[in-house]
């Protein structure tokens, strides 16, 4: 394997990383801006907000025709690209729940949006516990889980069967069942990752094991069910999301910041940075086409 390398700085608060039609596309929180770098280091802005500031991009993810959604937190909705670029309303979010911090998308083959929020005023509110909400190729929008402390990255398994949620708060990967409707069932802990674990951002590789990203430990994860730690990766730096891609899936694509300020970095020195490391087992193979997400 290879060592440790920065792929670009400059970055303030990056998060969702993916990767998707040959490069690595990430959601830069504090410039409200989503980017996409390639292997060669060059960065292009995708999409930014409109003069009018109509959306705020979250995070990000593709529907299986290639089309892009994101989650905007300004509008409390879920918004798609078009092939001609224009940004439609794919689904509202701000009718059914009266939650406003919503965190990450995760989207299945067949075209159904898992998203969650956080469900509270971080870092400074009063604890509430998360929840999952399932929005369809249609539009509709509905509440699938509850009860989450913090959720935050979550992952479909390449066979649509499992949704894995990482919990910030309870230091744990908890899965669920997938019906043929969208709906969750079978809640189970897929991974207790200790009490020092913070798990961010999560991606899946090609033999069912999870990459986590954990912000306060400085440290990027690999975990099979069950809990076993098969890697760790020193990042340095807060890790806030991970990904396989690159021409072959087997290079492993960390967001880092520094995160001793808190959410004062939003307003901070660009401390942000992409590392990637070489792996020696690749992301799961159908990631690797632009007809499915970009785990």
């Amino acid at each position: 394997m290879s060592d440790l390398r920065t792929l670009m700085d400059g970055i303030v608060f990056g998060e969702s990383t993916r990767w998707h039609d040959g490069r690595l596309w990430f959601a830069d929180w504090a410039r409200q801006e989503i980017i996409a770098v390639d292997l060669d280091g060059k960065s292009d802005v995708m999409l930014r907000p409109p003069g009018d500031g109509g959306f705020s991009p979250v995070c990000l993810d593709w529907l299986p025709d290639g089309r892009l959604l994101l989650v905007s937190g300004a509008t409390r909705s879920v918004v798609r690209q078009e092939t001609d670029g224009s940004l439609v309303t794919h689904a509202d979010l701000s009718g059914a729940f009266d939650v406003q911090h919503w965190n990450e998308i995760a989207v299945d083959s067949r075209g159904n949006a898992y998203l969650n929020n956080i469900a509270f005023d971080f870092p400074g509110g009063d604890f509430r516990p998360g929840l999952a909400a399932l929005a369809t190729p249609d539009g509709a929008v509905r509440q699938v889980a509850d009860g989450f402390g913090f959720p935050n990255g979550m992952a479909v398994t390449p066979d649509n069967s499992t949704l894995i949620v990482a919990e910030s708060y309870a230091h744990m990967l908890t899965a669920f069942d997938i019906a043929p409707d969208g709906s969750l069932a079978n809640r189970r802990v897929w991974a207790c990752l200790g009490e020092a674990a913070a798990p961010d951002g999560i991606c899946l590789d090609a033999e069912g094991a999870v990459w986590y990203a954990d912000v306060p430990n400085h440290r990027c994860v690999r975990v099979r069910e069950g809990g076993e730690v098969l890697q760790t990766v020193d990042t340095g730096l807060g890790c806030f999301s991970c990904a396989l891609g690159g021409p072959d899936g087997r290079t492993l694509f960390m967001v880092v910041g520094d995160w001793s300020k808190g959410p004062a970095m939003f307003t901070g020195d660009p401390t942000g940075r992409i590392l990637a490391l070489d792996v020696s087992v690749p992301a799961p193979p159908r990631a690797q086409t632009n007809e499915a997400p970009g785990w």
